[in-house]
Parts: structure tokens; C-alpha cells; sequence
């Protein structure tokens, strides 16, 4: 019973961890201006492209899909379930747009 309990409260602290970063990446980097929140999209995306081959490409597409969504995912790769906007912007292609 003890363990379970633990165990239990070992979760909850997990799970108000990541919504505490949640927040915290979600208010990162914006800046209030006549009624519109942007963000630094030079800086979420010099982070997106940190570990691309093609750095100079990536960059090119990941300001042109943030000036556009006003929103990039965290991390290098993937995780385009943080902004679907940002997911859908495809090439003639249709691939995806967006690194």
C-alpha cells in the first residue's frame, strides 16, 4: 500500500512538472504588442535547427512557417503535435514544409 501510494504521488509530481514547462515554453520568448503576442521566431528556430545537416535551409523554412503560425515546436525534431498549424504547411509536393 505504501509503494502505491509513492508511486502515486511520484505521478502527480511528474505531471505538474511538465505542465509547469509547458507553460513556461509557451510564454518563452513572447512579447505583447498592440493586442497581438509574438514570438521570437529567430531564436525558437536557431533552437529547431541546432542539429540540422542543412542549417541554413532549416532556418529559411522554420521562420517562414513561424512567421506564418506564430508558433514552433519544441525540441530539434518532431513534436508537431504542439502546434498543428506548423504541421500543415506542406511543399508542392506534399511534404512536409515545415523541419
Amino acid at each position: 500500500m505504501a509503494i502505491f501510494r509513492s508511486t502515486l504521488l511520484l505521478l502527480l509530481i511528474l505531471f505538474c512538472l511538465t505542465t509547469y514547462e509547458l507553460q513556461v515554453y509557451a510564454a518563452e520568448g513572447q512579447q505583447v504588442g498592440e493586442g497581438a503576442v509574438k514570438i521570437d521566431c529567430g531564436g525558437r528556430c536557431i533552437d529547431r535547427c541546432s542539429k540540422s545537416s542543412r542549417r541554413n535551409l532549416c532556418l529559411r523554412a522554420c521562420n517562414t512557417c513561424c512567421y506564418r503560425c506564430n508558433c514552433v515546436p519544441p525540441g530539434t525534431a518532431g513534436n508537431h503535435n504542439f502546434c498543428p498549424c506548423y504541421a500543415s504547411l506542406t511543399t508542392r509536393n506534399g511534404r512536409l514544409k515545415c523541419p
